[in-house]
């Protein structure tokens, strides 16, 4: 399979996001219960994913026909060469609601490593692009974690585990004590966008449960190349496949980490 340049990915992947971005806002406000399907409990689909999903789907193809596809809603294929990893409506409930907090993400994996991510905000008009080794990037200006070391003035971002509510005692437990010791947490209901925040500095520190690739793929690429830290519940690198996520400044990552394990040693990323 021939090599590709990161910033053909980074084009291609961006014209994607828009073009997926440009048809999900064009839908806003227009969402009847006809348009909606339940997958599982408080896990939405609607006519938008998927039209959405098709849209970029269909331009990767016209490009990369020999690269595989894992997307939420449609395509999961086996890894081969390159593998594009999509999530064509991040935030699907608070678009349902009309509440203008979602994206759209899509990562590029290679060799076992994501080399590119972009995640795009259509009601912001940001875009969020990152390449391996080649920094972070806010609609092309180079974008930073935050410099707040104390947890005290950290802004915390997380997410309730509506895939995983056995776990809501000790997700729970993880709340209360970092609550305790932050300035103040935040639950917006997109993880691609709480770990763009971080990349860029509007946040410090980030955990969640249960997550699928397509939620945190590009977003962990963007925090690795904006000097943050990510990882599992145990500290190791296995985050894209378990869905337990922990990101954060140097500092920052550390201390909620060490509250995650706590609660969590022996249950799950054990």
């Amino acid at each position: 399979m021939k090599s590709v340049a990161y910033g053909d990915l980074l084009k291609l992947s961006t014209e994607a996001a828009r073009k997926a971005g440009s048809h999900i806002m064009s839908n806003l406000g227009g969402i009847t219960s006809s348009d909606i399907v339940l997958k599982q409990t408080s896990d939405f689909v609607t006519r938008v994913d998927k039209e959405s999903e098709t849209l970029i789907v269909n331009l990767i193809r016209s490009q990369y026909s020999d690269h595989s596809i894992v997307a939420e809603e449609s395509v999961n294929e086996e890894v081969s060469g390159y593998r594009w990893i999509i999530d064509p409506l991040d935030g699907t409930t608070n678009f349902i609601h009309g509440y203008p907090v979602f994206s759209v993400s899509i990562a590029v994996e290679h060799a076992g490593n994501i080399i590119t991510g972009v995640v795009f905000d259509p009601t912001r008009d940001e875009m969020f692009t990152a390449a391996e080794g080649s920094g972070a990037h806010l609609n092309d200006r180079p974008i930073a974690v935050s410099k707040v070391n104390s947890i005290a003035d950290s802004l915390i971002t997380t997410g309730f585990p509506f895939r995983r509510k056995d776990h809501i005692d000790k997700y729970l437990s993880v709340f209360k004590e970092m609550f305790m010791q932050v300035s103040d947490i935040r639950r917006a209901g997109s993880a691609a966008l709480d770990l763009s925040y971080l990349a860029c500095g509007r946040c410090d520190g980030f955990f969640e449960i249960g997550l699928s690739i397509w939620d945190i793929a590009a977003g962990s690429l963007l925090i690795s190349e904006a000097g943050g830290m990510v990882s599992d519940f145990t500290g190791g690198s296995d985050h894209l496949a378990t869905g337990n996520i922990v990101a954060g400044t140097q500092n920052i990552h550390a201390l909620i980490l060490n509250t995650v394990k706590k609660s969590f040693q022996g249950t799950i990323d054990s």
